[in-house]
């Protein structure tokens, strides 16, 4: 290796074919299941997650020792980088930014350290978007400025089936207030400014879908981009919801996956999120 290497968070939610291929690093967050830590994607799924939830198991989250990324900084030293561009979940909703920023103190070699402001694909759209520029051979301001752009472009918005997850795990944030404690409400979701924000209150599952759909194409409109369905335990849900989006977005590319261990603590089962991301310029 040599050059710029890129690191982000498991909560990116990175298909492992891309962390394969641009040779993202990825830095685990934990998963804390009945007072226990595991590591997001590597030791735990998200589906254990679901049925740990629905087993009304006490989970919560955690973000990475700075040990952890100064390891990782260090291995890739080690490779042969000359600077190291780190990009990570939002700092409003985890510490894990601040533990890279610690930890790039402790590095060998130059990091720059982002805080994306955002979560799920759309932090993992601006890693590969970072990979991408990296790879052109492009200075570390060049690649950290694409990571920061691409990241702050992409929209992320979500249903949740109920807010209790968010309620429990403190990332309702604004939205506790707006909706107080009607639960059943199935509400629409995204984030903004680096936090999770109410959208719109839908009564019913079905029109909560179908809003998110309405919702995303608006968002995407008619030029390339990228749009991933994301989601927790709710595949058929997910995969309905991309095929309506490819026939209605025949200039965008539609992927499915499901969210991590850590995001889905949060969120809880039948989740469904969408988010879009611009196809940058050749």
């Amino acid at each position: 290796m040599t050059g710029i290497a890129i690191v982000t968070d498991s909560t990116a939610n990175l298909p492992q074919t891309s962390v394969d291929y641009w040779g993202i690093t990825v830095v685990p967050v934990s998963v804390i299941v009945a007072g226990r830590g595991y590591d997001d994607g590597v030791d735990i799924s998200s589906d254990q997650v679901a049925d740990e939830l629905r087993a009304s198991v006490n989970v919560s989250t955690s973000r990475p020792a700075p040990a952890r990324f100064v390891a990782a900084y260090r291995h890739l030293a080690e490779m042969g980088a000359d600077h190291i561009v780190s990009v990570h979940l939002s700092a409003e909703l985890s510490g894990t930014y601040d533990a890279a920023v610690i930890a790039a103190k402790q590095s060998p070699i130059p990091v720059t350290v982002i805080d994306s402001r955002t979560i799920s694909m759309g932090l993992g759209y601006a890693a590969l978007a970072g990979a991408r520029s990296a790879k052109r051979g492009e200075p570390a301001e060049r690649v950290a400025q694409e990571i920061s752009t691409t990241a702050t472009r992409a929209r992320v918005l979500f249903y949740v089936d109920s807010l209790e997850w968010l309620r429990r795990g403190g990332r309702i944030g604004s939205a506790q207030r707006i909706i107080g404690g009607a639960l059943a409400v199935k509400p629409i979701l995204h984030v903004a400014k680096g936090r999770v924000q109410p959208l719109e209150k839908v009564r019913t599952a079905s029109k909560a879908m179908a809003r998110l759909e309405e919702l995303t194409v608006e968002t995407a409109g008619s030029a390339p981009t990228h749009v991933a369905v994301m989601h927790l335990d709710a595949t058929a849900r997910a995969n309905d919801l991309a095929d309506r989006l490819r026939n209605r977005l025949p200039e965008a590319d539609v992927l499915v996956g499901e969210v991590g261990a850590v995001i889905g603590s949060h969120v809880g089962p039948g989740m469904v999120a969408t988010v879009v991301s611009a196809v940058p310029p050749p």
